[in-house]
């Protein structure tokens, strides 16, 4: 019984230890879409087109463009200065807004750095040990969000917007408004819709990915039975 107990308890902790890192790989999906989608600007290019933000805006598809580009230029880890948008006012709230933003996004371009590191140190360490169960694992534990990520936006993602920015931000800054702050207009909602499938479909791929190449080392490393030979009798 004490054998089963120690078995039972090691298992239980491997299956813990295989959750962490599928936590890891999670982090480090979200942050991979993340990076990818805010970066990803011919996207908004053509968002501009699809709604005819300049109709709507007043303003010329190249000033669209300059204004977004400082945007999302100020949001880079890399940029060290103040957000000045070329022809757009701004308040103090909106700009306090963005400020915060930015140090969001800085966290995700962190956590995607040291993700990386964690990983590939696990990865080596796994290797070393021939074991790949917490691919599986890491696959499943991945999968999780995305799905309720999915359902959320699906049922009514404005409600998930909303609750998005109560998590993450400690104020109402986030409420906008459009006569002091115009760039606001230039940010449809739908925009923030394919920047978060963006994210899911990297985490889904990730996922995927991840279950197969459990799958492949587990075809790799299972042991072929011997077939015993034919035996030739002479009489």
């Amino acid at each position: 019984m004490k054998k089963y107990s120690r078995r039972n308890q090691k298992e239980k902790v491997n299956l813990s230890l295989d959750i962490g890192i599928g936590v890891v790989w999670t982090l480090f999906f979200i942050s991979l879409g993340l990076i990818l989608a805010i970066n990803l600007r011919p996207l908004y290019y053509a968002n501009i087109r699809w709604f005819e933000l300049d109709k709507y805006s007043g303003l010329s598809i190249n000033e669209i463009k300059s204004n977004y580009n400082a945007l999302i230029d100020y949001c880079s880890p890399f940029y060290y200065g103040a957000l000045k948008f070329p022809t757009l006012r701004s308040s103090v709230s909106g700009i306090s807004h963005f400020e915060e933003v930015k140090v969001l996004f800085q966290f995700f371009y962190i956590t995607f750095l040291i993700s990386s590191i964690l990983l590939l140190g696990v990865i080596s360490w796994k290797k070393k040990q021939n074991n790949y169960r917490y691919l599986k694992v890491s696959s499943i534990t991945a999968i999780i969000l995305p799905i309720i990520t999915l359902i959320g936006c699906s049922i009514d993602f404005d409600t998930s917007f909303v609750i998005f920015h109560k998590i993450f931000f400690r104020n109402d800054d986030w409420m906008f408004d459009p006569y002091t702050d115009p760039i606001i207009e230039l940010l449809p909602e739908v925009y923030f819709l394919q920047c978060a499938l963006i994210i899911v479909f990297v985490v889904l791929v990730g996922s995927l990915i991840l279950y197969l190449c459990y799958r492949h080392q587990k075809k790799k490393n299972q042991v072929t039975p011997l077939i015993k030979p034919k035996m030739n009798y002479y009489y």
